[in-house]
């Protein structure tokens, strides 16, 4: 696949979500769409309250309409375009609903876990089933830098709805730093994009390249201090992309490798809560996620982010080198 169709996609996602913050963050004012924040979140959270969130519903609606706009001039609105922006928009809608439900109820509660994945899982395997019965795609699995493929078969779906309703899940728990997210995404992203074309999927580059452009470009008004968070509709939606492009690329472990900070994060979590319930109440990590850890060990919120802003970057070159 050229260049072309990636970079316009990369650049009128990143351009989109710059030009429409202000007009967003406005409107989120005006409705009164503020952050609440966690009762056992570190201290120096609490300045976060009020802070507009939703701002995801402008990074999603610039990733999809990246994604049609560059995928069209060039004539490549195809089954597999379709059917992954069609999972990036329902797990958003997932965190749309999410987010809505806990501005009305004016506390940090919107769904339950048990509902997120009652809607999530459905989704995730249908993603897996339309995979598994494509000719050019099917049920195996690569692993980077070697010959072996495994093939699953009819298991592939079962994977499929690990992998993207963990990495939905694990982009959501790493969104809890201003820029942190959004940072990681984008690195991700980019390298996403470059995996996929080099597999020579060009529906899963285009849209891996939206991600990257639309988390950067969120960048702009998220960075520290931020100006608007991008709430569950904007992590849920970013993560879903992540392994949207990962499947439909078949390049799914090189997916978890670049995304490695955000699982990492959710890895952080099931251990602290598999070490709390086997030990009867001892910590592992002063506080999960793994970011929340490292303010409480004195590093400053810039600097978290920064040094996991790395540490993607060299996950993001290490899936790169693995793809030929």
């Amino acid at each position: 696949m050229t260049p072309a169709p990636l970079t316009a996609a990369w650049i009128l996602a990143a351009l989109l979500v710059v030009a429409g913050g202000r007009p967003l963050i406005a409107w989120l004012a005006r409705i009164g769409a503020a952050q609440r924040v966690r009762d056992d979140a570190p201290a120096r959270h609490a300045g976060k309250a009020g802070t507009p969130t939703m701002g995801g519903l402008l990074i999603i609606g610039a990733l999809l309409a990246a994604a049609l706009v560059a995928a069209g001039a060039t004539g490549r609105l195809t089954p597999d375009l379709a059917v992954g922006l069609a999972a990036i928009a329902v797990f958003a809608g997932i965190g749309a609903l999410d987010d809505a439900l806990s501005l009305a109820r004016g506390r940090n509660l919107g769904l339950r876990a048990r509902e997120k994945f009652a809607l999530q899982i459905p989704a995730a395997l249908l993603l897996g089933v339309y995979v598994l019965r494509q000719p050019h795609l099917g049920g195996a699995v690569a692993v980077p830098g070697t010959h072996l493929r495994w093939e699953l078969g009819w298991w592939y779906p079962v994977f499929c709805l690990v992998l993207v309703v963990g990495m939905a899940n694990a982009v959501n728990l790493t969104d809890g730093l201003d820029g942190l997210a959004a940072g990681t995404v984008a690195i991700g992203g980019g390298a996403m994009a470059v995996v996929a074309a080099r597999a020579g999927a060009g529906p899963a580059a285009v849209i891996a390249s939206a991600t990257g452009g639309a988390a950067l470009g969120f960048l702009w008004h998220n960075a520290y201090p931020a100006a608007v968070f991008m709430g569950d509709v904007g992590s849920l939606g970013l993560g879903a992309a992540l392994a949207a492009a990962g499947v439909l690329a078949k390049q799914e472990i090189a997916m978890l490798i670049v995304a490695g900070v955000a699982v990492a994060e959710a890895g952080s979590v099931v251990l602290q809560v598999a070490w709390f319930k086997a030990t009867g109440g001892r910590r592992l990590f002063r506080m999960s996620p793994i970011h929340h850890h490292f303010e409480l060990c004195g590093w400053t919120e810039t600097q978290t982010v920064v040094r996991f802003w790395l540490c993607s970057a060299l996950l993001a070159a290490v899936g790169v080198g693995l793809v030929p």
